[in-house]
This record gives structure tokens, C-alpha cells and sequence, in this order.
């Protein structure tokens, strides 16, 4: 089992300062400012690099026959002949990502440069599964594998998001009961052997930080805390620019935290629920709006139930409407005190559909009340990344673990 999802920059083999360790160094430079910023003609990428012209040359020509970099056409529109604009060859590897839920698999296939290539979605309805996990896995994988058109083993590295964290001590999956079929302890080795490349397991909430980091609003911080409010209630802690996952993988499952304002809840594993769960999951957002007088509560998921509530009460921000966003924001704050009293994060990124709902207002509300609940005070932020943000991470980290290897020209 791999559970590796931190990407620092790829190590080269060999003594640091020899010619080859230097020129992998380059050219791994190089391939960084073509994922940025896009073709990029010989002199930019030497005035980039600080490479002199010829040096620029050669790197290009390597990197052209690994297979790596393509030319894509000519600069246009400035004095002097057209240049030769070059890209990352999108081709060059793939990488892929599964988000798993009780009720469905979300898969998708991204190519080298980032770019989605192939998606699909398998529903995994009830307690008992139609088919054996491994099956589920695999079926969602080609499923996403296909509609890029591609092959199964065209996939370089896969990452799979899960609620829960696999124990690296035992190999199961612990924090989450809820997820049918996915508690064997054979089940990592029988993924193993069905699946033809690397597989990481991550925390779905993890997951999401990764995305943020990489792409939304946690970029370039190294501390800061994502929480998360969805299905369930959960927390991923950012530290030293590194994920902290706790020995068993239960770093974050701030849903069992005992908060003041409701009931101790005992034997939480068993309940699948805590203190902060019911205090501020989704599922109390609607109980309450029917209290506070709120007509209209929608039925349905409590999901998608607390998502449309809270955005309409930030529309709204007045009378009982405004008295939900107060009320809960309260509730967010109540949980969030005990995390930034220990952690001192410099950021808290508020994700999962039951906070960004409320966008702006909804922040502004938790900030003041955490002001008064704890002598910490972080920044508070929504997340910027909205669509599918446990299936981005998770392509996120499959990528940077391939393109350290893949970029790797120093063998």
C-alpha cells in the first residue's frame, strides 16, 4: 500500500554537481515553466532558465527525444523571423483519480500537463454492494479510461480518495463505517493485484487541501487547516507545507470532537457521528431552519438540503434567514476554536458545499465568532475549488508523483 501524497521536488540519482545531475536539474526547470506558463519559444525558456541559447538548444532537443516536450507551432506578431514555440508533450504519461462515496465512484483521467481527458461516474447504491469493491474500482477506472480513449495500463499512477484513512499499521480502513465492502483485510492486496500500476490511498478531506494548495486559495501557505462540510464533518491540517495524517490516519476527523452545545455522543466509531457532527454537520442545518420558522426547507438529501438553505439565507441576511447564517456560524466557530487553539494555523479554507454555500457572508460570520472563541487568529477563506474538489486533489497528487518520475532525466 502506497499512502504517499506530499510532492517535493523530484530527487535526481547521482552526485550532486555532476553534469548530468545538472542537466536533469535543467531540464526539470524547464519542464516546470512549460507546465506554467505554456509554449514557450528557445530564448524565453533561456531567459527563464538564465540558460545561455546554445545550452537552451540542447536541453530542448533531449527533452524532444525522451518524448517529453513537442514543438506546437511558431510565435507570431513580433519583429524577426517566427520561432519555434515548444509544450510539455501531453501524451508523455497519464495519471488517474477515483473519489469514492457510499452511493457512487467518480473517476477521471488527466494527461500529463493537467488536462482532463476522460471521466465517468459508476453509482454504487445501498448497505450491500452488487459487486465486489475491486470491481467497483475497476469498472469506474476503465469507465474513465475509455472515454479518454485510451488503455488501462496507459495509466502511470492512480490515487483514490476515500472518507476514512487506511491504517498503515493494519492496511484497513478506519474512520469509516459508512462505506460498504470496504473494510476486508485482503481488500489493498486484491486491488494490488487487479490494477496494473502504483495505487495511493488518501483522505477524501486530504485530498481537497491538496487541490487548494496546488490550485485554490491555500496557495502559498504552508499551515493552514481545510474544513470541510459535506456528508460529513472533517478536517485535513496542513503543516510545514506537509499533510499531517496522525498514526492511524485519523488526523482530521474532527466530526467525533465533543463540543459544548450538544450531548456527549459515546462509542462515535459505532454512531459514525460526534459532538461537532451533530452540532454543525449539514444534516442540522435544516432541523435548524424548521425551528427558526423557515418555510420552504427543501427535502431530500440534508446535503443538498443545507447547501440551497444557507445559500438563500446569505441572499436573504435578514430576519430568520439571517438568524440561521448567526446560529451556525456560531456552531462552525464552536469546533473550529478547539482546532486553531492547538494548530496557530495561518489560514482556514472552509470547504464542501455546506460552506461555500454561504460564501462571503457565511465567512465574515465564522470569523467574528471565532475571534471571540479563541485567542488564535487565522485568516479565514472559502475554497476556490468547487467542482469535484476530492477527484482534483486526487488527480493532483497522482501527477506530481508521476512527473517527478517521468521528469526525471538523470538516469
Amino acid at each position: 500500500m502506497e499512502r504517499q501524497v506530499s510532492t517535493p521536488m523530484a530527487g535526481t540519482a547521482g552526485t550532486p554537481g555532476t553534469p548530468r545531475v545538472l542537466r536533469a536539474m535543467n531540464d526539470r526547470a524547464a519542464l516546470d515553466l512549460l507546465l506554467e506558463h505554456g509554449p514557450l519559444s528557445r530564448t524565453r525558456i533561456g531567459k527563464l532558465t538564465g540558460l545561455s541559447k546554445p545550452t537552451a538548444s540542447q536541453l530542448l532537443a533531449r527533452l524532444e527525444a525522451a518524448g517529453l516536450v513537442r514543438v506546437t507551432g511558431t510565435s507570431e506578431g513580433r519583429p524577426g523571423p517566427n520561432a519555434q514555440l515548444y509544450a510539455v508533450n501531453p501524451t508523455a504519461a497519464y495519471a488517474a483519480g477515483l473519489d469514492v462515496t457510499p452511493h457512487r465512484i467518480r473517476a477521471a483521467v488527466a494527461d500529463i500537463t493537467g488536462r482532463t481527458v476522460g471521466e465517468y461516474e459508476l453509482p454504487t447504491p445501498g448497505r450491500r454492494p452488487a459487486h465486489p469493491v475491486v470491481q467497483q474500482v475497476t469498472d469506474a477506472l476503465d469507465g474513465a479510461v475509455k472515454a479518454a480513449g485510451l488503455a488501462r495500463d496507459h495509466v502511470h499512477r492512480l490515487v483514490i480518495g476515500t472518507p476514512g484513512a487506511f491504517d498503515p499499521g493494519t492496511g484497513r480502513l478506519r474512520y469509516a463505517s459508512h462505506l460498504p465492502g470496504w473494510h476486508s483485510p485482503t481488500l489493498l492486496d486484491e486491488l494490488a493485484a487487479a490494477l496494473p500500476m502504483p495505487v495511493e490511498y488518501e483522505n477524501d478531506v486530504n485530498l481537497v487541501a491538496i487541490a487548494e494548495q496546488r490550485l485554490g486559495a491555500a496557495q502559498g501557505h504552508a499551515d493552514f487547516v481545510l474544513l470541510w462540510n459535506e456528508e460529513g464533518m472533517g478536517a485535513a491540517l496542513v503543516l510545514g507545507g506537509r499533510l499531517h495524517r496522525g498514526w492511524t490516519g485519523g488526523a482530521g476527523e474532527v466530526g467525533f470532537l465533543p463540543v459544548p452545545g450538544t450531548p456527549l455522543v459515546r462509542q462515535v466509531t459505532k454512531a459514525n457521528s460526534g459532538g461537532y457532527q451533530e452540532l454543525a454537520g449539514s444534516q442540522a442545518v435544516p432541523k435548524l431552519a424548521r425551528e427558526l420558522g423557515i418555510e420552504d426547507v427543501p427535502s431530500g438529501p440534508h446535503t443538498e438540503a443545507a447547501a440551497e438553505l444557507l445559500a438563500r439565507a446569505a441572499d436573504h441576511a435578514s430576519g430568520p434567514h439571517r438568524e440561521l447564517l448567526a446560529t451556525y456560524a456560531t456552531r462552525l466557530a464552536t469546533g473550529l476554536a478547539s482546532l486553531v487553539s492547538v494548530l496557530d494555523p495561518e489560514l482556514v479554507v472552509l470547504s464542501g458545499s455546506a460552506l461555500t454555500a454561504g460564501g462571503e457572508v457565511l465567512r465574515a460570520l465564522v470569523q467574528a465568532e471565532l475571534e471571540e472563541l479563541a485567542a488564535a487568529r487565522p485568516r479565514l477563506v472559502v475554497g476556490d475549488v468547487r467542482e469535484h474538489p476530492v477527484l482534483r486533489g486526487a488527480l493532483e497528487s497522482a501527477l506530481a508523483t508521476t512527473r517527478d518520475e517521468v521528469f526525471d532525466t538523470s538516469h
